[in-house]
């Protein structure tokens, strides 16, 4: 069946951005996402439910981003033998995925690594915390067992441990480099150590109270979270927010994207030597933060995205402190970003650093930041614009190098552009209101929502039972996707440059561990 029919042909899914969803077999589960991986397609997401309850079987889903719209492929299972054919042969990152799925849920997919990736088997075999007959009230005390990192055997070949726990304040990861020397032969993570049962805590909320959860997934990403769970439930109960909240909950998600920038260009300063970088960016960053409290009551607007609008309005004196912030960003950034990229010690550390060859980032399906600091055009503000990016349309960064270097450089372009666009979304900014009540949920309706947070596109699909209740709440960090790519990055690169690169990439470890 070719492509175009069947994307043509696929039941459109209510969401902020084009959504299809067609239902196959194990054959078409299989063919069709060959045809994708032909079309060029990423896997944006995959994950599973249990609906044994209402048909006695399981179902597993796969989201694919194309350049202007999203196919998803739902495919059902037997109850009694949940086994799936893996994806992971066109689409390294279901590798993980898949792993994870079958850790809350159950269903395998058949081939590839079978090892448990968040259970760290320390649950009972057989237990799956998202089924539905599974008994929450239940404590386990099983010891957890050995890890089976691969092993890399030859002459001189040593293991460094590193984790999970680490010196500061970042989250837990383990990381296992393999090393002749200083020289990083390999390098496998295990991660999962965040895990906090975020999707089983959603099935006791009702949709009206999901968004503050949803904004806790990853604390720096609380604006894109929040506003893809809204934009799930507004799209499964038919309503908009009106203009001016669209504007505002844009702004919102610019000035995260900014805050967080700042202070990864400022770390990767002080990372490699320059700490005149990160005391700088600091202030830059502070001010914004404090800004934040001053005119929305939050630094990091952990509540400010509401179903149906935003929290708070802003007024014509905010507007105009808000328009000469970015003024004043503008010109610092500006001055910061001469200093960087004409200091030699800092370019020397930089260039050639921890390096990602397009072909290889394509192939691994990278997204967001570290996908446009190696070539791929891929923003979903771009290519599937919503309310209010279809009015204010956002410009391409684009790097091509790959290294610690070119994830500096977009970073620096996202700042300038987020600020130009924050001053257009408060010069246009409409008249109108910036809450509209929510309609009831109808039961075992779907919705979902992408936004593209400052790391990549942010995806939430939204499953009500009743109206009053949440059935399934997938969230989906692009974290998931850039973990695997930065044990690539570290091939041939030593093990001091560890931290320089991770930081380049600074993924999630909350949003991907759930």
């Amino acid at each position: 069946m070719p492509l175009e029919v069947i994307a043509r042909n696929g039941i459109p899914v209510p969401a902020n951005v084009p959504v299809r969803r067609l239902v196959v077999d194990a054959h078409q589960w299989t063919s069709l996402a060959e045809q994708l991986h032909v079309a060029g397609a990423s896997l944006l997401t995959l994950w599973g439910h249990d609906e044994r309850d209402r048909n006695g079987q399981f179902s597993v889903f796969a989201a694919f981003l194309l350049p202007g719209q999203v196919v998803v492929l739902q495919h059902m299972l037997a109850g009694h033998h949940p086994i799936y054919p893996s994806l992971g042969h066109r689409f390294p990152v279901a590798i993980r995925l898949q792993r994870s799925t079958y850790d809350l849920l159950g269903v395998e997919a058949d081939g590839d690594d079978t090892r448990s990736w968040l259970c760290h088997d320390t649950w009972p075999a057989h237990y799956f915390p998202l089924r539905r007959d599974a008994d929450l009230a239940i404590t386990h005390a099983t010891p957890p067992r050995p890890y089976r990192f691969v092993p890399v055997l030859g002459e001189g070949v040593h293991e460094i441990p590193v984790g999970p726990v680490h010196a500061g304040t970042i989250e837990p990861g383990h990381f296992r480099f393999s090393v002749v020397g200083e020289k990083v032969l390999r390098l496998e993570a295990r991660l999962g150590y965040a895990h906090k049962g975020i999707a089983k805590r959603f099935e006791t909320l009702a949709p009206h109270e999901g968004h503050r959860l949803a904004a806790r997934v990853s604390g720096d990403s609380a604006v894109a979270y929040s506003w893809a769970y809204c934009a799930a439930l507004e799209s499964l109960t038919g309503m908009a927010p009106s203009p001016r909240a669209a504007h505002l909950r844009a702004l919102a998600l610019e000035r995260e994207r900014i805050a967080n920038h700042l202070g990864d260009l400022g770390a990767l300063g002080n990372d490699a030597g320059l700490a005149f970088g990160l005391t700088q960016f600091s202030i830059l960053k502070e001010r914004l933060l404090r800004l934040n409290d001053d005119i929305f009551g939050q630094r990091y607007l952990m509540d400010y995205v509401i179903p149906g609008g935003v929290q708070s309005d802003i007024g014509p004196h905010h507007v105009r402190r808000l328009l000469d912030e970015t003024t004043v960003l503008a010109h610092e950034v500006t001055s910061l970003r001469s200093i960087y990229s004409s200091h030699s010690g800092l370019q020397d550390r930089f260039r050639g650093t921890g390096q990602l060859a397009p072909s290889l980032a394509k192939a691994h399906g990278a997204l967001g930041l570290v996908a446009r600091a190696s070539g791929i055009a891929q923003d979903a503000r771009i290519s599937m614009p919503w309310a209010p990016y279809n009015d204010v349309p956002p410009a391409g960064v684009l790097e091509t190098d790959g290294d610690v270097a070119a994830r500096v450089q977009v970073r620096f372009g996202e700042v300038m552009e987020s600020l130009r666009l924050s001053r257009l979304l408060l010069e246009k900014l409409p008249p109108g209101p910036t809450a509209t009540p929510i309609p009831t949920a109808a039961s075992h309706a779907i919705g979902i929502g992408i936004i593209e947070g400052w790391r990549g596109p942010v995806t939430v699909v939204l499953e009500t039972d009743t109206p009053h209740t949440i059935r399934r709440c997938h969230v989906h960090d692009p974290s998931w996707q850039n973990w695997p790519l930065i044990e690539y990055a570290m091939l041939g690169n030593i093990v001091p440059d560890f931290p320089l690169i991770n930081k380049s990439f600074n993924l999630s470890y909350s949003g991907h561990d759930g």
